[in-house]
């Protein structure tokens, strides 16, 4: 059995030279844990209004990949989901004080999944636009300052090529602010469905469970500081039909926690500042770095959001 770490010694070239062919036919990788933008969704909407984001994330310090022939000779790689550089746009429209809805696109430089050689198990494909999504926030308890507030996010997201699975995303929304303090947590469940799976395998329609979470101070009417973690916990309970090499290497959970700061600032003219129009256009910057918790994750992940109200 070959070594995990993705490292071969001289003499055992000779054996992976008679079984690179089964390169050419290696399955698939359908059953990746969800990862999703590292972002907080809000409770915030009103008829309207419009939001532009760009949520971008560069990773580094990935983890190894791992490998192993089984029994028939066929090799078998690991489906964790790995990328080195993530750029999200995105629109959010609010339609009344209870309900928003967001669509956006995904540009992803993200691990190969079939390459072609041993020597690119651990390449990049390279930057392309990899999804499309839409989701629906209903605001239930609406929060106005201090206090809670309650809502829940539905959201469907999928590959352009249609060649990986679908996500279907559903979760509650829930802040509370005291003073200068604010908390957020969205809890998701995350179903995966439809997309293509080669030598006739069935589709891996797992759930994964995933979250975000911050605590932010603010600082100054213009300064914030958070501490905000993203995770994923795949393939809950007995969910799905895994893959041989799901069922090899087993599921690969990711958690991520770093701080971030915030800097906003009203667009408006000097003078409709002074006013105070709560209507003025707002830009908001978030920068910060996300340590990775486990071996499964990137060590860094550099966190940049860019977000315009208007």
């Amino acid at each position: 059995m070959p070594p995990r770490s993705g490292r071969i010694s001289p003499c055992q070239w000779s054996t992976w030279s008679l079984v690179c062919f089964a390169l050419l036919c290696s399955r698939s990788s359908l059953a990746e844990p969800f990862i999703g933008q590292f972002e907080l969704k809000t409770l915030e909407s009103e008829r309207g209004s419009f939001e532009f984001q760009s949520q971008n994330a560069w990773a580094s310090g990935q983890p190894p990949r791992q490998f192993e022939v089984d029994e028939s000779g066929e090799l078998l790689m690991d489906e964790n989901s790995l990328f080195r550089a993530r750029y999200a746009l995105e629109l959010e429209m609010g339609f009344t004080k209870t309900l928003k809805m967001r669509i956006g696109i995904e540009l992803e430089d993200e691990r190969i999944d079939d390459p072609q050689a041993l020597s690119r198990a651990n390449d990049y494909a390279g930057l392309k636009l990899e999804e499309i999504g839409a989701e629906i926030v209903a605001i239930v308890i609406a929060r106005d300052g201090d206090g809670a507030g309650l809502g829940f996010v539905a959201e469907v997201e999928g590959p352009i090529d249609q060649e990986g699975p679908n996500s279907f995303i559903l979760g509650p929304i829930v802040e509370y602010q005291a003073g200068e303090w604010f908390f957020a947590a969205v809890p998701m469940v995350v179903r995966a469905f439809g997309g293509k799976s080669d030598d006739d395998e069935p589709i891996d329609d797992k759930w994964d469970f995933a979250y975000a979470a911050q605590l932010m101070r603010r600082l100054s009417d213009e300064w914030s500081i958070a501490l905000e973690g993203y995770g994923t916990i795949e393939r809950l309970g007995n969910s799905g039909r895994p893959s041989e090499s799901a069922r090899r290497f087993g599921d690969f959970d990711q958690h991520r926690l770093g701080p971030i700061v915030y800097f906003e600032r009203s667009l408006a003219s000097t003078r409709r500042q002074t006013a105070g129009d709560e209507d003025d256009p707002t830009l908001t910057i978030g920068l910060g770095v996300l340590e990775g918790l486990n071996s499964n994750t990137a060590d860094h992940t550099i966190k940049l959001s860019i977000e315009v109200d208007f």
